[in-house]
């Protein structure tokens, strides 16, 4: 019998041993809770690459998407977050959205947005716009193309890349319609730890039958998810009016956009931001994609402007519904000569046309201006008899903006512009041409002393003339006096000198000089 001290010791090791198994297990417990409850939260890596031309509505879509009423327009590669939120879990996250400029020089840009890392976590919209339908598959086409090479030069590993295809062709293949009456809180009823972009393979409906995928059903399989994007479809209404579209040319676009969706397994949304189509549609089934949120809204294409096409309903057999409306056009037809861009012509604008007046008519204009203008200023002043006291100028004094003070080139001139506002023109005038006639009588031989004491007085009178020529002042606008009644004024003037001269040689005779010989 062992004793009784030996006894305790072993009874308290065991105790010691189950309080320690005990907190290991709760351990355990709280830890398998703790990953369990984070395998049902909502993923922060997700994200959404969002391709399209400028003014096709990109940023103002995403803005829509945001819950925010002003855009706000970058370049570049521009990032934004959508807030998504589970109501059933109390659960939220943000989604990142990546905005590329449409201009194609920024596509180098994309090796930010997609890389090898977040590849099986991005989801890709391809937007354009119906304002300028002309261009819808041009540009689908050409964006579709920017993502394939830039897929093709990321280092995905093949057999990654292959299981990236086979789930989008599983989702296809898989896709049911939305029942009805279910309502859009219902639980998921898969778990959050399975990707909702890339599915795989059920393990326990092995015996369920797939069928097969059409022809041109996922032919340009890119293994990464796409939505396109029609925005401003209120412009239908736009294009009837202005552009003189039919029911015919919507149903022709419509199914080219279908057979492009059905090449890359791609869902279809008209969207218009304007008239709040088809926005809120847009946000459900992008977290019905990206996050496994249930969505329970069906396919819907009777209205033109507000289809909806999910990955996985349509096939050719649906889209040659359309065709039945085709009656001027064919469904193989080109796109681009079918929905050809309108030619804008604008206004020429024409210079107004100059008609030549008659060749008389302007050089009677020219004289009639040169006439009114005012008598140049630089001619030489008037020559200054001998022995004059020398000329002074009176100083210029500010006149009026319609009045100068005029300086004549000579005497003749300043005598008949001073006749025309003083009293003695007249006189001054008779006295100019006497003392001309005087002169030339002093050089001939046989000048008398009274002669010379004539001369000498009109060369005094001359330069007193002078200085009040040099005061006058006239308006500049002045007209110029009639040609011709100055014409006849020295004619008479002439005249009446030459009596004078007469009067003169015939008095001569009883002069003193006659007297003395």
């Amino acid at each position: 019998m062992a004793p009784i001290g030996e006894k305790d010791e072993r009874m308290g090791s065991t105790l010691a041993d189950d309080d320690e198994n005990e907190s290991q297990t709760l351990w355990a417990t709280i830890l398998g809770e703790v990953q369990s409850s984070s395998a049902t939260n909502l993923p922060s890596t997700k994200s959404v690459l969002v391709l399209g031309d400028n003014e096709s509505g990109k940023t103002t879509l995403v803005a829509r998407l945001q819950g925010v009423e002003e855009p706000r327009k970058g370049s570049g590669l521009e990032y934004y977050y959508i807030d998504v939120k589970d109501d059933y879990r109390d659960d939220q996250t943000h989604a990142g959205v990546w905005v590329l400029d449409g201009d194609p020089s920024h596509t180098g840009l994309l090796k930010f947005a997609i890389t090898e890392e977040n590849f099986e976590n991005i989801l890709v919209l391809l937007v354009a716009s119906m304002a300028n339908p002309w261009s819808i598959m041009e540009s689908l086409n050409k964006w579709a193309s920017y993502l394939r090479e830039h897929i093709d030069r990321l280092k995905l590993k093949p057999e990654e890349r292959r299981e990236y295809e086979d789930s989008l062709v599983r989702f296809f293949q898989e896709y049911t319609e939305p029942d009805e009456n279910s309502s859009g809180s219902q639980v998921p009823s898969h778990r959050r730890d399975v990707n909702p972009l890339h599915p795989t393979a059920s393990t326990t409906e092995e015996d369920k039958v797939l069928l097969p995928l059409g022809e041109d059903t996922l032919s340009q399989n890119l293994g990464i998810p796409i939505v396109v994007v029609i925005t401003k479809s209120d412009a239908i209404s736009t294009l009837e009016k202005q552009h003189d579209f039919k029911e015919e040319h919507f149903d022709f676009i419509q199914q080219h956009i279908r057979k492009f969706c059905l090449h890359f397994g791609a869902s279809l949304v008209y969207t218009s931001v304007k008239e709040e189509k088809n926005c809120d549609l847009l946000y459900k089934y992008l977290v019905h994609r990206i996050y496994g949120f249930p969505f329970s809204s069906p396919a819907y294409v009777v209205e033109k402007d507000c289809v909806f096409v999910p990955a996985g309903w349509d096939n050719d057999k649906k889209i040659s519904i359309l065709y039945e409306n085709l009656n001027t056009m064919k469904a193989d037809d080109c796109y681009e000569d079918v929905i050809t861009k309108p030619i804008t012509r604008k206004p020429v604008q024409r210079d107004a046309e100059v008609v030549a007046e008659d060749e008389q008519v302007f050089l009677m204009k020219q004289q009639s201006i040169l006439n009114k203008q005012p008598a140049p200023a630089g001619d030489s002043p008037a020559r200054q008899p001998a022995g004059a006291p020398p000329r002074t100028t009176p100083p210029r004094t500010q006149a009026t903006t319609n009045t100068v003070t005029p300086v004549s080139s000579s005497p003749k001139k300043r005598l008949m512009e001073a006749g025309k506002g003083t009293p003695t023109s007249e006189g001054m005038l008779a006295n100019f041409f006497n003392s001309l006639l005087n002169k030339s009588t002093a050089k001939t031989p046989g000048a008398t002393k009274a002669g010379g004491r004539r001369i000498n007085l009109h060369a005094a009178m001359e330069q007193e003339s002078d200085r009040n020529v040099l005061s006058v002042r006239r308006p500049v606008m002045q007209k110029s006096r009639d040609k011709a009644a100055v014409s006849r004024e020295a004619a008479a003037e002439l005249e009446r000198l030459q009596k004078s001269k007469k009067l003169t040689s015939e008095a001569k005779p009883n002069g003193p000089d006659s007297a003395a010989s």
